[in-house]
């Protein structure tokens, strides 16, 4: 397993984390984690050289609202001294905080979930503009610093849904140790993007990566006219060692987290960050995925780069994560998963149907796109 330093923190973490929300389930059932299975694959991981395993407080439930068995699992699966070889990581769900007391009462219930007395690496879970808002209404840097000093976390981080701004807002406003952003070769540009790692990097925080494989979908949806390009390189690569390298080629890079189901999957992916070094894949490997990002460039249905010109949007739509949404549904021909987050990551009023056709948003895009046409388009497609 190679391992890289995580930003100013100078502790080494395995290029590839274990993330612990995509775990094999009885009966499809979320809530009902398959627990031989799960602990022999995490298990596995860690005795291969995994040191970094992330939770959070409703993974493996039925709802954002309430716990879920994933940071219990985590506890009993790192019994039997595996607990002392990794760095824990999880999250505060920061959707449930109003005040000072939920951050200190939601932190106590997490360190009795997890069976211990400190967490390693604590997120503020899905910042965006408005929560983050609130917490800093409701003191979370005090939280936070007085956390760290009775020792009840040793770093904070936070994890990240939004644009460029709000991310380096965030970045600037507290002693950061580490971020974690979604970031693959189809996101270059989506939410924090590159910009945004750049941007942390350069501040010194450890960089941890989510959806390298885009929920999946780079490792099993990828069209036949990029597999057969993918034929002309000398190291033959399935898609989702493709992606993980990708990702793992860059240098500000600290963890790449993967959701894994099956041992297969735990395998291949230790098998894949033993060669993940940075800067490690040649000029013809990188165009191999420059090639597979135009292809897919060119299936999009709306030609938007998320540049956010066009907001915000008087009424409130979120009008690139409703082209997000209805872009990938045709990008991996699921539209069924398109219109299931569309339903469970769009707020009400941020949805397409809102729109009234001002016209204000197509007067600032660059990209000369007829957005009101288009949000008609993904309201037709998603609703």
């Amino acid at each position: 397993m190679l391992y890289r330093k995580m930003g100013k923190t100078n502790e080494k973490v395995s290029v590839l984390g274990f993330g612990c929300m995509r775990l094999p389930v009885i009966n499809g059932e979320q809530n009902n984690i398959d627990e031989e299975k799960a602990t022999n694959m995490l298990r596995y991981a860690i005795d291969n050289g995994v040191n970094y395993v992330d939770t959070a407080y409703p993974y493996h439930g039925t709802g954002f609202d309430k716990p879920g068995e994933g940071e219990p699992f985590v506890a009993r699966a790192l019994k039997d001294g595996y607990r002392e070889k990794v760095n824990l990581a999880t999250k505060l769900p920061t959707w449930l905080v109003q005040s000072r007391e939920d951050m200190d009462r939601l932190l106590a219930e997490q360190l009795e979930r997890l069976e211990t007395d400190k967490i390693d690496f604590y997120l503020l879970h899905s910042l965006n503009k408005g929560v983050w808002e609130n917490l800093k209404k409701c003191g979370v840097d005090e939280f936070l610093d007085q956390a760290i000093k009775d020792g009840r976390i040793k770093y904070a981080g936070f994890s990240f849904h939004d644009g460029p701004k709000t991310f380096k807002e965030i970045v600037d406003f507290y002693d950061w140790s580490f971020c974690q952003i979604q970031y693959n070769y189809l996101d270059e540009n989506y939410q924090a993007g590159k910009e945004g790692l750049k941007y942390a990097a350069d501040k010194g925080l450890g960089i941890v990566i989510m959806e390298p494989l885009k929920g999946g979908r780079l490792a099993g949806k990828v069209p036949e006219e990029i597999l057969n390009k993918w034929e002309e390189a000398p190291i033959k690569r399935t898609p989702a060692q493709w992606a993980l390298r990708w990702v793992m080629n860059h240098p500000e890079v600290s963890v790449v987290l993967s959701g894994m189901t099956t041992m297969e999957q735990v395998k291949d992916n230790i098998k894949t960050a033993q060669k993940g070094e940075a800067n490690s894949l040649t000029e013809q490997e990188i165009e191999l995925v420059n090639y597979a990002k135009k292809v897919f460039k060119n299936k999009t249905k709306i030609n938007c780069t998320a540049c956010k010109y066009c907001m915000p949007c008087p009424v409130g739509v979120d009008i690139p994560q409703n082209f997000a949404i209805y872009n990938n549904g045709y990008l991996f021909n699921d539209i069924e998963q398109a219109k299931t987050q569309y339903k469970k990551f769009l707020l009400d009023k941020a949805k397409a149907a809102n729109c009234i056709e001002c016209g204000e948003c197509e007067t600032h895009c660059p990209q000369n796109i007829s957005i009101r046409r288009e949000l008609k388009n993904v309201r037709k497609a998603l609703e």
